[in-house]
């Protein structure tokens, strides 16, 4: 097998300020929200800048209160440069305790839930273009007004 390092790239603080939408139960037997990302903020050694408004973080709630993540952001480098990240990922608990504190949007301790998405970039911006190339990993957690992800580039 081929080794695979991880390499720091930025951390990012995605702000949800407004109620969710909630779609209610879809065909999947999951329950559906729609989060609109309000801005944020995203800071690394190569990358740092924030997240423009219009994002959304849509989720699907498995009847176990497993979420399965599907967002999509536009970031905005400091110096100029658009950048279309989107990421999937999956959140739940090794415990009922964890579990039901997912479920009822309770603080969660860093490292207490399993939080892991998988991130992939889109952008024109010269000097950037070595992101459409690259595939990255982060880990999560949860603040009161949106999520709060470590993201590693795959080198």
């Amino acid at each position: 097998m081929t080794p695979i390092e991880l390499r720091p790239l930025f951390t990012i603080k995605a702000e949800v300020t407004a109620p969710a939408q909630l779609v209610g139960a879809v065909p999947h037997g999951y329950t559906r929200r729609v989060m609109c990302v309000s801005g944020g903020r995203f800071e690394g050694e190569r990358l740092r800048g924030r997240v423009l408004p219009g994002g959304a973080d849509v989720v699907l709630e498995r009847p176990d209160g497993g979420l399965h993540l599907d967002v999509r952001l536009v970031l905005e480098v400091e110096g100029g440069g658009l950048v279309y990240m989107t990421y999937s990922g999956r959140r739940n608990g090794p415990t009922p305790e964890v579990m039901r504190k997912i479920v009822n949007r309770e603080p969660i301790a860093r490292g207490e839930d399993y939080f892991r998405v998988a991130v992939q970039f889109e952008t024109a911006a010269p000097g950037l273009e070595w992101l459409n190339d690259r595939i990255a990993v982060g880990t999560g957690t949860r603040e009161s007004d949106g999520p709060v992800y470590d993201v590693w580039e795959v080198a």
